[in-house]
């Protein structure tokens, strides 16, 4: 996990990988969601990763890991993200061994090392196959469905409309009270579509939503849900 010296003095270094996998302390994931909105880099880091973190949580229901597994990965995830800036920096022994790596290198890393996460986590668990859940979406022409494998789940989404400028699409979990905040932020294709990994665990959840929020997400909605799947 980051330390305090990386999400407070350079909230570039290596925090959008465990940001995705929602690993940061609650104070470094309040300071790294600030820090989105005003960073077009990260927003772009945290998009990618979350396209491969997404495809994945439908492999196996979720499975607590081993600790000693978990950070052993994150390790990786942090010091895969963290090797372009060792490089730059004068005098840095890694820039006398060899070359820095591309951005693009750097970034396949990191989502190597997710999906090795999620694979971890995913794997020795049973389940009971995958139920679907239809949404309610206010989008005319718009469909969206909730995958739930065990305790995850996954958005599939058609159909529906580009976000305005400055603004992302948002998923809310809603367990009693008011909705709580993920860290899935996304954009949809030409065609309307997106496939999205709601964060965590579904336990308990009663509804998954979808909301437009500006860049960087909010932490309470600003405008109503467009997407809205009961669970239970």
């Amino acid at each position: 996990m980051s330390d305090e010296h990386d999400i407070h003095s350079d909230p570039c270094a290596g925090n959008a990988a465990p940001y995705v996998l929602g690993a940061l302390t609650e104070e470094e994931h309040t300071a790294f969601r600030r820090h989105l909105q005003s960073c077009a880099v990260c927003r772009e880091e945290v998009a990618s990763l979350q396209s491969v973190a997404a495809t994945l949580p439908a492999v196996a229901p979720a499975a607590s890991a081993p600790a000693e597994l978990r950070e052993r990965i994150m390790s990786t995830v942090r010091a895969e993200a963290r090797e372009p800036e060792l490089a730059r920096r004068p005098g840095a022994a890694r820039e006398r061994r060899r070359p820095a790596r591309s951005g693009w290198f750097a970034l396949a890393g990191a989502a190597a090392a997710i999906a090795a996460v999620i694979v971890a986590i995913s794997l020795g668990s049973g389940g009971s196959g995958t139920r679907v859940i239809q949404a309610q979406v206010l989008a005319p022409s718009a469909s969206a469905q909730v995958a739930l494998t065990g305790n995850r789940a996954e958005l599939r989404i058609a159909g529906m409309p580009q976000t305005q400028p400055g603004r992302v699409y948002e998923v809310w979990v809603k367990r009693g009270g008011a909705p709580q905040p993920t860290n899935a932020l996304f954009t949809v294709t030409s065609a309307g579509n997106a496939t999205v990994g709601v964060p965590g665990s579904v336990a308990g959840v009663q509804e998954v939503l979808v909301s437009s929020e500006p860049a960087g997400g909010s932490s309470s909605p600003t405008r109503p849900p467009v997407i809205v799947a009961r669970l239970g």
